[in-house]
């Protein structure tokens, strides 16, 4: 059994993150697959005997590539626009049934002063990273409860736990990400269905490319995307509520809560 298991989720073991005791294949759908986080933590899962998983979307070339390295279904899904959420939800369960595992990781970025960010981009990051989350959630959620079991996993953002500078609508973003994942677990007790948030630092991925502005910080440095999937799959397989990568950035939460006015003004300086 899973530490700290308990109730509904006591079905789960410790090789088996959706809790459902139930014989293979297990199945999970993961968001931004066609590369960074999502294509790593798609490889972390399909590595796993027993699972199978749907990959999305955008980049409908690196989307095939990645499903045929994890033999995943791929169903592509712009997140960006009203629709996509329940495009892929539709389509995953088309694919496969049933999912018991939600990973999502789609993501996009910009960076620069708030007064000279376009409305457009604004839009989308908000649309991507938090209003499409909540819509995966509100869509997959049905079928984990009438089943009694599943997991929720929100990939954040060290951004949204304690705000940078340049960053203001993407770190609001990933502020709802972990708010979301709070309010849902508080919602979600004693279901069966867990969730899971995962707060990673800056990751050496295309996200920084496609934002048009490289990452230039010296602390924390970027982390191979295969470090946030390893530590994924190991906070699901314990039954964890939330991980940093790396965990120390954990630490300064701690500070925060216990002297605000000093973290405040080593955020502004450092942040």
């Amino acid at each position: 059994m899973a530490p700290g298991l308990s109730g509904p989720e006591q079905a789960g073991t410790a090789r088996d993150p959706s809790g459902s005791g139930h014989p293979s294949p297990r199945t999970a759908l993961v968001t931004g697959a066609s590369s960074g986080i999502g294509a790593a933590i798609a490889r972390r899962i399909a590595a796993e005997p027993g699972w199978r998983v749907v990959v999305s979307g955008r980049d409908q070339q690196r989307l095939e590539e990645i499903a045929h390295l994890t033999s995943s279904v791929p169903v592509r899904a712009d997140l960006a626009t009203s629709a996509g959420a329940e495009h892929l939800v539709t389509g995953a369960l088309d694919a496969v049934g049933h999912i018991d595992v939600l990973v999502v990781s789609a993501g996009v970025g910009w960076a620069g002063s708030l007064p000279s960010m376009p409305e457009a981009a604004v839009d989308e990051v908000l649309t991507v990273n938090l209003t499409a989350a909540a819509h995966l959630v509100r869509l997959v959620l049905p079928g984990m409860l009438a089943a009694g079991r599943g997991q929720i996993v929100l990939v954040g953002s060290t951004a949204g736990t304690y705000g940078v500078r340049q960053e203001v609508v993407y770190s609001a973003a990933k502020a709802g990400i972990e708010a979301l994942a709070d309010s849902l677990r508080y919602e979600l007790r004693d279901t069966g269905v867990r969730v899971l948030h995962v707060v990673p630092a800056a990751v050496d991925t295309p996200f920084f490319e496609r934002r048009g502005t490289p990452y230039t910080r010296g602390v924390p440095r970027p982390l191979p995307p295969e470090r946030v999937a390893e530590a994924l799959w190991d906070a699901l397989t314990h039954g964890r509520d939330e991980v940093f990568v790396p965990r120390w950035l954990g630490l300064p939460r701690r500070l925060r809560g216990m002297a605000p006015g000093l973290f405040r003004r080593l955020a502004s300086r450092f942040g």
